[in-house]
């Protein structure tokens, strides 16, 4: 292969559409281009994202942000060297559009096709960002998934632990609507956590009695909504200070639970002897300040070293793909017009299936 070569990747996969060009030079990667276009003004109604509206808007903008991408990085098509695209996990609509588009492309062009993990771009995305050396581990904490993995290569995952039913990114979701909060949920209530008191409410922190690093959500959304009805029903409404409290409790916990596992995930992860040991943080829950000041907090108790990834690059984007697709050609890991989408493809294909079901289909 060239010692430059230029990877276009196409993102579908929920709620955002995204293309990217990443320049590889002598193995280092570059983001000449990431433009994705969101649909939160389609689903603000629904309270959620709604797949046929989602899947839609895909179709509709797809070949528009891969032609924006191209335009940023001020390259044509014909020097494009591959086309990595999202096959799966997700809404199996919105899959689909990347992955058509993908495949029209790559007919068109003679370009090699890639079919990318969703997980394994965010999984992958410090080494993009930082050049991380394997073996890691990897804090991937979004809307649809939570899991802690040992990345050892980009296709060789060991799942330590994840979510038995919600994801953070969900919960966060669920008690903005609570609290008449707007979606994403993740943005406002970190917002109003700043003003919150995280001691006044009790909140659970689910599972950490139990040995292991699964992790559980649900139960921590129901507390706040028992703590809300109980000030309703004495105040008959909630006052601004005790919504940003809420807040700030809920947040509070969900830290707590993440940092209390990931410490767990660590003691493993260290017994694998990695002569660099590194713990990353990805997915669009990384987003959040407070979670990110816990799980550095973990790191220096441990020695090792933290990585997270620019908040850009925290939620969805294709730029992750197209690193992710890179290693994938390297490995020559190249697919054909068979590629298929897939509502599920877990990361760890050893590990049992977890339960649940999230915003990107069922939990991996």
């Amino acid at each position: 292969m060239a010692s430059v070569t230029h990877i276009l990747g196409i993102e579908s996969s929920c709620d955002d559409t995204a293309a990217a060009v990443l320049r590889i030079h002598d193995g280092r990667a570059s983001v000449l281009s990431s433009v994705v276009e969101g649909q939160s003004g389609l689903h603000a109604a629904f309270g959620g994202v709604v797949p046929e509206i989602a899947a839609r808007a895909h179709a509709e903008k797809i070949d528009l942000c891969v032609e924006e991408a191209l335009a940023q990085a001020d390259l044509p098509l014909s020097q494009i060297d591959a086309i990595a695209v999202t096959a799966g996990p997700g809404l199996i609509g919105g899959v689909l559009s990347g992955v058509m588009c993908a495949k029209g492309l790559a007919a068109a062009t003679g370009k090699p096709l890639i079919g990318v993990n969703h997980l394994a771009g965010h999984a992958l995305t410090p080494r993009l960002t930082d050049g991380l050396a394997y073996p890691y581990l990897m804090l991937l904490v979004s809307g649809g998934h939570c899991q802690l993995l040992i990345v050892q290569s980009h296709d060789r995952f060991t799942r330590l632990g994840g979510t038995i039913d919600d994801a953070p990114g969900e919960a966060f979701d669920k008690t903005a609507r609570l609290l008449g909060l707007p979606q994403p949920g993740g943005p406002s209530v970190e917002a109003e956590a700043k003003a919150g008191d995280p001691k006044r409410f009790t909140f659970p922190r689910p599972l950490m009695d139990r040995p292991g690093c699964d992790m559980s959500f649900s139960g921590l959304k129901t507390a706040v909504l028992r703590a809300r009805d109980q000030i309703v029903a004495e105040k008959a409404g909630l006052t601004t200070q005790d919504r940003a409290d809420l807040c700030a409790g809920f947040q509070a916990a969900v830290t707590d639970v993440l940092r209390g596992k990931t410490a767990r995930a660590l003691e493993q992860y260290l017994a694998v002897n990695p002569e660099a040991p590194a713990i990353a943080v990805a997915g669009g829950v990384a987003a959040n300040r407070s979670i990110r000041a816990g799980l550095e907090t973990i790191a220096s108790d441990y020695g090792v070293a933290f990585t997270a990834p620019p908040l850009r690059l925290c939620t969805d984007n294709a730029a992750m793909i197209a690193y992710a697709g890179w290693e994938r050609w390297q490995a020559a890991q190249v697919d054909d017009m068979t590629l298929a989408a897939r509502p599920r493809w877990p990361l760890d294909n050893r590990a049992p299936a977890l339960v649940g079901s999230g915003k990107k289909g069922a939990k991996s």
